[in-house]
This record gives C-alpha cells, structure tokens and sequence, in this order.
C-alpha cells in the first residue's frame, strides 16, 4: 500500500544540516566501534590468552568479549535512555560519543584480556546511549513525517559507511601499521605496563585506537548544537512529563515495548550471531587458506624451529586477517545498498509490517544457504575491484563475499528501521526512554547473546563440521534462521504507530 508524500516547500537550515553532520557521525562511529571487535578479536585473543582458535580458552573469551560488553551496555543504556528524556538530547549524545572514542583509543593499549573487557565494555555504554540519544534527537527536529523519515533514512545510512572505515582502517593498520605508527608507542605505554616488543605494533591495536576519531569533529562542531525543539519547548513550558521504566509496560504501551524489544534482539541476533562470525568462517575457505599456504613458502625463515613456527603463524593470522577485512568491506557496502532502500521504500510504503518484511522474507530464505553452503563449494573469484582513489582498496568479488553483501542487505535495513520506527511509538516524555529499552534490552543485551550463542554451540564437539571455521559456519546458518523465523512471526503482532503520537 502506497501513500503519496506531502511536499516540502523549503530546504533544511544550516542548524539542521549542522545537527545532521553531527548525528551522520555520531551513527557512523557506533558501527564502526562494534564492528571492531569481530576484526580484532582473533588476534587479540592468540596474544593476550594465548589460546589457538578452536581451544576452549579462545571460546569462551570470544564468547565473553561479545557478550559482557553488550550486557554492561545495554544496563547503562537503559539509563542513558531515561537521562536523555531528563537531561536533554545534545548533552547525552555529546558525552556518549566521547566515552566511546576514548575508551576504544585506551583498549588499543591493553597488556591483558581483563583490560580489553573492561574498555570494551565503556565502549559499548557509550554506543549504547548516541544512537537513542541521537535518533530521538532528528525526529523530533523535522515535524514533517515526510522528511523525518527520509532524515532519519539517509543519516542512518552512515553506520554503514562507518562498517566501511573500520574495514578499511583495520587494512591499512595490517599493512602499514608497523611503518606508519611506530612513533605511537613510546611514552603511552608507560602507564598502561609492558607490553612485549614483537606485540607493541599488532593492528588490532591500532585498529581500536582509530577509534578515537570521532572525537575530533564532535569537539569543534558541539558548541553550535542546539537542544531538541520539541523537548526544549516541553521543558520551559513546564509540560515535559517525568519519563518511567514502569509506564513502558502501561496497557497502552506493553505490547508495543515488549514486541519491538523481541524484534530487535531478532535483528541484531542475526548480525551478532552469523553476519558478524564472518572472521572466523574465512579462516576455512580453501582459497584462504591455499593463499596462506604460497605466502608462507615464500617466506625466508630463521633457521630455529620456534621461531620459525612464530614467523609462519604472524604472517598467517595478517593474511586472513587481512583477507577478512576485504569481506567485511564487502559486506558494509550490502548493508550501505540495504540502508538506502529503506531510506527509500520508507516514504513510499505506509504499512510499517510491510516495509520490515520486505527485508525479513528474503534474509529469511539466503541466510542459511550462504553460512551453510558457501563455506563447503567453491570458493569461485569471479573478478577484484581496486578502489584505491576511495581508500577501499581491494574487493574481492567471489562467491563467499557476494554472499557476505547479500547477508549485510537484508540484515543491516533492519537497523534503520527500528531507526525510523521507535520515535514514531513513543511520546516525547517517554521517547529515550523507550527507544533505549527496545534498542538495549532488546537489541544490545539479548540480540548480541546470538554471538555467545553461536560461539558455545561451535565449541561443541557434536556440532557438525571437521574444522572450527566449518563449525562456525554450520551454526551461524542455524542461529540465523532461527531468528529470522522468530522476527517474522512477531512482525504479525508489530503495532502500527499511530499519526501524532509521537508529538503528544
């Protein structure tokens, strides 16, 4: 069902394009601050646990470090939501990004698993309270349903770009960090302990450092950010309602809460649990590993057997490393590709079910196939793209990375959904609040328990599969059917919003 679009005489104010940059940023830096971990993790955990994939030690710590993170987020967010209802929109998400920015520049300097955590977790609080703080904050600053939602569309498009400068950001620190950055180390690591010299230039480490990027436009843009109208307006009129965790679950609004909070741990089920095992998958592609093989022969090894063994395995871990940042490349630009179709479609159809399933049906029927299958035939390269002039460098086009595009699409739209939809369930008292509960209970807490999931059930000696990779593989098809059943089973019972509800 299509309903036509009211039209808009004038163009956005510079305050509004301002506080669209400002926001643009704020959502390109949370994906690129969670999509760190899957990239890192793998090397980190071989240096700071010395456990090799598959053992029982790198398991449960890659089970940990998806998990407690989202956890501890998604706790704080939940009060990062009610403090942006009290507090003002700008003020939380200004201090929300620079938590995370810091504490992912802090984490590059960890000397052991227990202080990754514990910044991996500051992190995640920070993530966790911008994208309520920020999404509240662009709808309540266009009126016009049209435009807000093509507004919150399009600048929820730049989590995407950000999965992109993350991908990119963690090649260049494989392939230049210990060039480039040397000059890094010295003096920071004083007071962060020892760090063994053969680690001190890992590019998982400068991978989290460039995490502190977002800081830097934040700190000259801020002080020409205004607060929300609306919130403001309610504020000095003596109008804005005190916001309640208990009045989610009135009769007016239980069902609402308690069906987006499922569905979007549905939605994030599917990305933590499957899209974003990917860096554990590649590793047992054959072509990967027949590359690893050639590049290791080539090497000139030391004549000690140990250290040979350590050369061989350092340049393996950067090959595969490497190989899966291309693929995660690959995967964001499917998920850019899925953003701005919902951008679009958003404003054409009116059925908010619909425009979900649109995405839902279709990730439904791929996502097993390309986790359960595409691991086990060919790995067939059809041809590169060299995208050096955009900083992308190469994308390699093969069945698995097509794959990996495909499964970004249908997943990632469905992060700009929620995007557009919980503002439009929610009142303006009540709006952090909510948004907060649905997108970090829902999503951040329960969601990314899938990666803990996934990683408990591959660590099983019946799970089927000869390798770990293939492990990983068989369970991410699994995790990720079943969430794309339970999403679309509870899409039935998704309350349509009701127009001028989100104004009251």
């Amino acid at each position: 069902m299509s309903t036509p679009a009211p039209t808009v005489a004038k163009g956005l104010t510079p305050t509004q394009w301002l506080i669209c940059v400002i926001a643009s940023i704020g959502f390109a830096f949370d994906i690129y601050e969670l999509l760190m971990l899957p990239l890192i993790l793998r090397p980190a955990l071989m240096e700071l646990v010395g456990a090799p994939p598959g053992s029982e030690a790198f398991q449960m710590w890659l089970g940990r470090l998806f998990y407690i993170p989202a956890f501890v987020g998604g706790l704080f967010g939940l009060l990062g939501g009610y403090m942006t209802d009290r507090l003002g929109r700008r003020r939380v998400l200004t201090w929300s990004i620079l938590l995370y920015a810091f504490s992912a520049f802090a984490a590059g300097y960890s000397t052991n698993i227990w202080m990754l955590l514990f910044f991996r977790c500051t992190t995640f609080i920070g993530v966790c309270v911008e994208f309520v703080a920020a999404v509240a904050w662009l709808a309540e600053l266009f009126p016009d349903p049209h435009r807000r939602e093509k507004v919150l569309g399009y600048t929820q498009a730049f989590s995407s770009i950000g999965g992109l400068l993350v991908a990119i950001a963690n090649e260049i620190a494989t392939t230049y960090g210990p060039k480039w950055f040397a000059i890094m180390t010295p003096g920071f690591l004083a007071g962060f302990g020892t760090i063994a010299p053969e680690h001190q230039h890992e590019a998982w480490r400068y991978t989290l450092m460039s995490g502190l990027l977002p800081a830097i436009p934040l700190i000259l843009i801020r002080p020409f950010l205004p607060e929300s109208p609306a919130w403001a307006q309610k504020r000095a009129a003596g109008t804005l309602r005190r916001p309640s965790i208990a009045e989610l679950f009135s009769p007016q609004l239980r069902k609402t809460t308690i069906v987006t909070a499922l569905m979007f741990a549905c939605s994030y089920g599917a990305a933590f649990g499957a899209i974003q095992q990917l860096p554990q998958i590649i590793p047992g592609l054959a072509d990967v590993k027949a590359m690893v093989a050639a590049e290791t022969a080539k090497m000139d090894l030391p004549k000690n057997e140990e250290a040979a063994k350590k050369a061989r395995i350092g340049k393996a871990r950067a090959i595969e490393q490497k190989v899966a940042s291309q693929y995660t490349k690959m995967q964001e630009i499917g998920g850019l590709l899925g953003r701005f179709l919902l951008a679009f479609f958003a404003v054409r159809i009116a059925s908010r079910r619909g425009l979900l399933r649109l995405f839902q049906v279709p990730g439904m029927l791929v996502m097993p196939v390309i986790f359960a299958v595409f691991l086990t035939v060919e790995n067939r390269t059809y041809f590169d793209i060299h995208l050096e002039w955009m900083l992308l460098g190469k994308l390699p086009v093969t069945t698995m990375s097509i794959g990996a595009l495909v499964a970004g699409l249908f997943t990632v739209a469905q992060f700009s959904f929620w995007g557009n939809y919980l503002p439009q369930a929610y009142p303006v008292h009540l709006r952090g609040t909510g948004e907060s509960f649905a997108a970090n209970i829902g999503g951040r807490m329960l969601g990314t328990s899938f990666a803990w999931v996934t990683a408990t059930i591959a660590g099983l000696k019946a799970t089927p599969g000869e390798t770990p990779a293939m492990k990983f593989a068989y369970t991410a098809a699994g995790v990720a059917l079943f969430v794309y059943v339970c999403g679309f089973g509870l899409s039935f019972f998704l309350p349509e919003p009701k127009p001028g509800a989100e104004d009251e």
